[in-house]
């Protein structure tokens, strides 16, 4: 895989969180937004407003909640967390047209976007 390949694929899996707003905002039937962190609520303490709570380690077993018809928009904590691409390869593997937030739960906040309290 070249440099190329990879920041082409990377740009195409991917949406930053103002990405997603707009995209969000043009087409809001095409996307469900899913945090997949690993953790109780009061850990967490707080979650993407409108997005469905599935834990990463209970997504196959909960994948029957998911739309096939629309684009799943997978988040975790950060940037050095791993739960959204684990999630995005079990969704893929099952058919689901799915990307990635940038950033989870952090780079949102950090942009002061809507969050909600759990």
């Amino acid at each position: 895989m070249t440099s190329n390949d990879f920041f082409q694929a990377r740009v195409e899996n991917t949406l930053s969180p103002m990405d997603y707003l707009q995209i969000s905002k043009q087409q809001p039937e095409q996307f469900i937004l899913v945090d997949v962190r690993n953790a109780p609520a009061h850990l967490k303490k707080v979650k993407i407003s409108n997005a469905i709570e599935i834990p990463q380690n209970e997504l196959e077993n909960r994948i029957s909640e998911l739309p096939k018809d629309k684009t799943i928009v997978v988040y975790c904590w950060d940037v050095w967390c791993n739960l959204a691409a684990k999630s995005a390869l079990i969704l893929l593997k099952n058919g689901f047209s799915v990307k990635e937030l940038s950033g989870g739960i952090a780079a949102w906040q950090a942009t002061k976007l809507p969050v909600i309290n759990l």
